[in-house]
């Protein structure tokens, strides 16, 4: 029986008592008992469905409800409304295919041994990039390991039927999602970006079926029309429906309408005269005030809403946990340059919490969680094995290595505390380092490949990580390095190496190209999009008049 439910019996019994000589039938005391009974709790299902949704680069403060005053998430804001919400919810990495990886696998990254994209150069092939770094980057896995059982080949095993919708990008022929365990794959094959550049229908995937009815329809609606077929089909049978929407990557594309309604608002807010500054590598945004980003997220908030709609209109939203997260941080610098995340530093690719800490919500409708925060430090590694425990599934730590079932938070409880580690030994599109990372507690330290380097920051203190308390606190920045460094000598991770050929430079002449011409470049395409003549390219403005909404 839930709290409410006894709140209410001894609110009644109190009345009763104090009530008895008044009451003068036994039909009183039936309508009193009865929205006692109506008050009640939701039972558990016996075997939950699983709605897990994955948003690709989709910031920590890119959400309404996650305090954006600028984006409009509705729909999604629903979902947090009955979640816990993780303040400290973590993506395993900074890039995609590592993070995806660990999602599904509950392994950190340098244990599964996909530290970058899939499709990243590495060793002597970096150079191509030119980028005149100091160092090399290491090979990684380009799939994942067909041993490992992951969630939904778990899931299978106790009766589920699994679906995936989206963005795969962790392997190729042979190592698809149905490759994988998932019953139905609509959209997953190598790619990390929309199918053709495209965020509007014809997509030409070949994983997924165009219909002449839906020309113009926005990708991220499509995945959510899949996905809503296949629960129809299935309501009666417990599923897993994963849907890894292709958005809010880049090249971000959206409606007249929502472009429109968004380049208005940010003018309303009143436009900055400066849009970038200059991290350690590349600019980056300042503000949340890109229109066209702003429509894409919304596209993806309508998607949502058509899923939670669906859940509703059959009667399963009682018997489905969702999920809600991001791969990885949004992109504040490279790719699109399309968003701001302050007070977190950096984005995508970076070292620094904007590109690891993500929006992470779990909604079990039978613990009415009502919007709770728990600020305890967790991973896309604990999803696994938390739905294996909220399924009634007996769990597998031999699979799920780094993940914990985060269970005993939800009832309210606490989990040992333990570090947390990131390995990205590699130079991110978007200006990142390579470098390694330990949480534990509010200490998280970063350590430098170029340099052997650390940093410390105290995330309680200084969550925009500013202020390097390494020199400061020596005692602590040697024990965090060395456990840092211990673990990944024990799951054999690769490392960096110099490279013979750098030329310093070359690296000079590169970095005050960045400031010559990309700077400038990046404040033109910035005022031009908010002016209110900006036309976009023709070959993506789609689906004007389509209403994502409804159809």
């Amino acid at each position: 029986m839930c709290e409410t439910s006894i709140i209410n019996i001894f609110t009644l019994y109190i009345y009763i008592v104090q009530n008895v000589k008044r009451m003068k039938s036994i039909t009183f005391l039936i309508l009193l008992l009865l929205p006692v009974v109506m008050t009640g709790c939701s039972s558990k299902p016996e075997k939950p469905n699983i709605l897990f949704i994955v948003v690709d680069d989709l910031g920590y403060k890119d959400l309404s409800c996650m305090g954006s005053e600028y984006y409009e998430t509705p729909n999604v804001d629903r979902i947090a409304a009955h979640s816990m919400i993780f303040t400290n919810g973590y993506a395993t990495c900074a890039v995609c295919s590592p993070s995806r990886a660990s999602l599904l696998s509950g392994k950190f990254t340098a244990r599964h041994g996909i530290t970058d994209w899939i499709g990243a150069k590495s060793g002597e092939s970096w150079r191509k990039a030119k980028r005149y770094t100091k160092m090399l980057p290491p090979d990684y896995l380009h799939h994942l390991p067909k041993e490992y059982v992951i969630l939904p080949e778990a899931l299978k095993e106790h009766g589920y039927r699994t679906f995936f919708a989206g963005k795969w990008h962790l392997g190729g022929q042979g190592f698809y999602p149905e490759d994988n365990g998932f019953d139905v794959n609509i959209g997953g094959y190598e790619v990390g970006s929309p199918p053709h550049g495209r965020y509007f229908s014809p997509f030409r995937d070949p994983k997924m079926t165009d219909r002449p009815e839906e020309k113009g329809m926005p990708l991220s609606m499509k995945l959510a029309k899949e996905t809503v077929k296949f629960i129809e089909q299935n309501k009666d049978t417990a599923f897993l429906a994963y849907l890894a929407f292709y958005a809010v990557h880049g090249p971000i594309q959206t409606t007249h309408d929502k472009w429109k309604k968004y380049r208005d608002k940010a003018e309303a807010r009143g436009i900055a005269a400066q849009g970038f500054a200059m991290e350690r590598r590349l600019p980056y945004r300042l503000h949340q005030d890109n229109p066209v980003y702003a429509g894409l997220v919304s596209q993806m908030d309508d998607a949502v809403g058509y899923v939670l709609a669906a859940l509703k209109k059959l009667h399963l939203d009682k018997k489905t946990m969702v999920i809600f997260t991001s791969d990885n941080g949004g992109v504040v610098s490279g790719d699109s340059y399309s968003t701001n995340l302050g007070p977190l530093r950096g984005g995508k690719g970076y070292q620094w919490e904007g590109g690891i800490r993500i929006p992470y919500f779990i909604d079990v409708p039978w613990m009415h969680l009502r919007g709770r925060k728990n600020e305890t430090p967790v991973t896309g590694a604990d999803f696994y094995p938390t739905i294996l425990d909220l399924a009634g599934i007996p769990l597998m730590p031999e699979e799920h290595t780094d993940g914990v079932s985060l269970v005993p938070l939800l009832k309210g409880d606490t989990i040992p505390s333990r570090p947390l580690y990131w390995h990205y030994p590699h130079y991110g599109n978007q200006g990142g380092d390579p470098a390694s990372m330990i949480r534990e507690g509010h200490w998280k330290l970063i350590h430098y490949w170029e340099d052997g380097t650390n940093e410390l920051y105290d995330l309680n203190k200084d969550i925009s990580e500013q202020h390097d308390f390494s020199a400061r606190y020596p005692e602590i920045t040697r024990e965090m390095a060395g456990k840092l460094l211990g673990w990944l000598r024990s799951v054999n991770a690769k490392y960096p190496v110099p490279d013979p050929l750098f030329s310093e430079d070359s690296l000079k002449r590169k970095q005050q190209w960045y400031w010559d011409v990309l700077l400038p470049r990046l404040e033109e395409k910035r005022r031009q999009m908010l002016s209110p003549a900006w036309q976009p390219n023709k070959d993506w403005w789609g689906s004007e008049g389509y209403d994502e909404a409804i159809h």
